[in-house]
């Protein structure tokens, strides 16, 4: 489960979605195989191809650590933070805004690394969140960037944390949901970051979750009706008179579409996203002392996307709407000639990450396609100045990167399938987005299913095409972003209609003289993962391997072992997915479920699995894997042990691409590069089928040499 690539004003905007089920010059031949003898072998030359022309990017340059990552300011403008590793993981590193090239380490991780951070008002203290292995029972953690001391807000073991609210006008206290006193709901707390005292502010009453203010008031509640839709209340009144109104509903249809994003600065004023009455979700403020509404920005094709909102004021300054690519509106005049200066700064598309209290300076991202992230600090006053910092990867510099084209293709019902491809390097040289023959193919499908696939930088798009395979992602329907029909039209179409748009996108690319059709891999992570199940299972002829990473195979089970805080949402899970607390419903899942259809698997299958994945549990993979075993239908089954919905830790991704990468090439007949020290320090263990990757147990075998000597 990953949340939409929605930025909303309020930390309930941004928790609540994490409840969305389901949060990676060649010629016109290629091999059909490799003449690899295992994976401790050398890369391969491709026979009558050009690809030994091309350099092979190791996997370390485009899967291990960034060099640097997420420059954030200080809200007084005094520090520049970012992410970096220090021996190998990940850590928050800060110094003087004017010097970043001083800057140090402030916290200590030495295990599976921080992956996000962000700054306290009070310009001393950074945030940041992490959990055990994998397990998603997050800590808050804030540390004094002077001191480098850390100290953990939310000492609670088995317990979901997460930021509720920050605001300028209490710098020392944070707004923290807790579920230690009932799992399935989270109270609101106020926390002080530097002594970790607490006090309940809100005691939750049955509902998904709370919208707070500035000044760290309980304003609204959120809920899921037993149909699937939303309640919406505000709390009225004074001391003992306070109570709950409802004043906004929503059907089923808009409930993932429409959501509160906060309030202004007066507190008399809500922003919320709205699908009711349209198809996408336009932005809407609404004036809670005489309930009138106001469209603040709409597009035909998208729903609101991400935000800009001033840091003290609050106000919304600028609207991003992304159909294929992001396109920003601007509100708010006085930025306008801001945003003219960064959109010719750089190609790509821009982020602004973080800004100072008095708005004078901003950190800005720049996305491309073809080469790192590039992050600089932006002076907004006494003249517009750009300084550049840093760029996430510096190593990519000294490989070809192809570049990600956009078709939109047509499904059979008629609905519009945003698409991305990556062509191996040399295969399109006038750039329209045709090979000159037909390349293998893989079929990345996103997990969500209620996510999208996006534009840029694509760590696994540019791996693939570097190896010799094309690479489609596609938005089937149920992808966020595009309008509520859309995200609508997947209701009860797991393994229907989702996967039909999929096969029409595998169809797209062969006619188009993409693909060949004898090599296609379907590849994905979570929903993703679900797919390649039922892409192997419901049309095993279509496929010629699949690689399923942390995805379900049957949706009962699935449901059966959610985890406890997704409780309020799980009305809408129903809806979507299906019914499993009755035998009817139960029955129709099963029918969509891989598990019951595991005699029909006819070609190679990799499956990875976290051990501690508390979203699609190991049990999800192990009664698979086993299924297989008893049918004696071959299957590599790779699990770790401290990972969890996903592999955080880069030793660990780094392995188990490894194996992928022989996998592919003993199926695909692409490139590979040998295992080198990509098992070293990683914790992959293979139940089952490792005869099954050529050379897969010779490196786990040499490996294990390693460590016992």
């Amino acid at each position: 489960m990953f949340t939409r690539s929605l930025a909303t004003f309020s930390e309930f905007g941004l928790w609540i979605l994490v409840l969305l089920f389901l949060c990676a010059g060649c010629t016109s031949e290629v091999a059909s195989k490799n003449t690899h003898d295992d994976l401790t072998a050398g890369s391969t030359t491709l026979k009558e191809s050009n690809m030994s022309d091309i350099p092979l990017i190791p996997r370390n340059v485009l899967f291990g650590n960034p060099e640097r990552a997420q420059a954030r300011i200080s809200p007084d403008g005094h520090w520049l933070s970012f992410l970096a590793p220090v021996d190998g993981v990940l850590n928050i590193w800060a110094g003087p805004v004017e010097d970043p090239a001083s800057a140090r380490p402030v916290t200590n991780d030495t295990d599976q690394g921080i992956r996000n951070h962000r700054w306290a008002f009070d310009g001393q203290h950074v945030l940041y969140s992490q959990d055990k292995d994998g397990n998603e029972n997050w800590h808050i953690y804030a540390t004094d960037v002077e001191t480098k001391k850390t100290k953990d807000l939310t000492p609670i073991e088995g317990v979901h944390a997460r930021i509720q609210e920050t605001s300028e006008q209490y710098p020392d206290e944070i707004l923290v949901g807790l579920n230690d006193r009932n799992p399935q709901l989270h109270d609101i707390w106020r926390v002080n970051i530097k002594t970790g005292e607490k006090e309940l502010l809100q005691q939750n009453e049955g509902v998904a979750g709370y919208v707070t203010d500035d000044d760290f008031r309980v304003r609204m509640n959120i809920n899921y009706t037993p149909s699937g839709g939303q309640v919406w209340q505000i709390l009225e009144g004074d001391g003992e008179n306070r109570q709950w109104k409802e004043f906004m509903t929503f059907g089923p249809e808009d409930a993932m579409t429409s959501g509160p994003a906060g309030f202004d600065k007066s507190g008399k004023t809500l922003y919320y996203e709205d699908s009711r009455d349209r198809n996408t979700a336009g932005l809407f403020t609404l004036q809670l002392e005489d309930g009138s509404p106001q469209l603040v920005a709409e597009d035909p094709k998208a729903d609101v996307g991400s935000v800009l909102i001033h840091p003290t004021k609050k106000h919304i300054q600028a609207v991003s709407f992304t159909f294929d690519r992001r396109k920003w509106k601007v509100l708010d005049d006085s930025i306008a000639d801001d945003f003219a200066y960064l959109q010719d700064l750089e190609d790509g598309e821009f982020l602004i990450t973080s800004r100072t209290l008095d708005d004078s300076q901003w950190t800005v991202a720049y996305i491309l396609d073809d080469g790192p992230v590039k992050f600089y600090r932006y002076e907004r006053t006494p003249q517009r100045k750009a300084t550049y910092l840093f760029s996430n990867r510096d190593d990519l510099d000294d490989y070809p990167l192809v570049k990600m084209h956009a078709p939109v293709i047509s499904s059979r019902d008629g609905l519009d399938l945003v698409c991305y491809l990556s062509l191996p390097p040399g295969t399109d040289p006038d750039g329209d987005g045709r090979p000159n023959a037909p390349v293998p193919l893989i079929l990345d499908v996103h997990g969500g299913p209620w996510s999208r696939d996006g534009w840029g930088l694509n760590p696994y798009h540019q791996w693939f095409a570097n190896r010799g395979y094309a690479v489609l992602s596609v938005n089937y329907r149920g992808s966020t972003g595009f309008g509520k029909e859309f995200l609508n039209a997947a209701d009860g179409e797991w393994a229907g209609k989702m996967h039909d748009d999929l096969l029409d996108a595998v169809e797209w690319a062969t006619a188009e003289k993409i693909a060949i059709p004898e090599k296609i891999c379907i590849y994905g992570g979570s929903y993703g993962g679900y797919a390649t199940l039922v892409g192997l299972t419901f049309t095993p002829e279509v496929f010629s391997c699949g690689v399923d990473i942390v995805g379900p195979s049957n949706l009962v089970t699935l449901m059966e072992n959610a985890p406890a805080y997704w409780a309020p949402f799980m009305p809408v899970m129903k809806r979507r997915v299906g019914d499993w607390e009755t035998e009817e419903g139960k029955a129709a899942l099963l029918q969509r479920s891989p598990l019951t259809r595991v005699d029909q698997i006819a070609r190679p299958l990799l499956i990875a699995q976290g051990a501690n994945d508390p979203r699609v549990t190991q049990l999800e993979a192990d009664q698979i894997v086993a299924s297989m075993n008893q049918k004696e239908i071959p299957v590599t089954y790779v699990l770790y042990p401290d990972e969890g919905h996903g592999f955080r830790r880069p030793e660990n991704r780094k392995s188990f691409n490894a194996v992928t990468e022989a996998f592919l090439a003993e199926h695909l007949g692409g490139r590979f590069q040998a295992v080198d020290q990509d098992f070293v320090d990683a914790s992959i263990s293979v139940p089952s089928g490792a005869d099954g990757v050529p050379g897969l147990s010779e490196a786990l075998a040499a490996e294990q040499s390693r460590q016992s000597n």
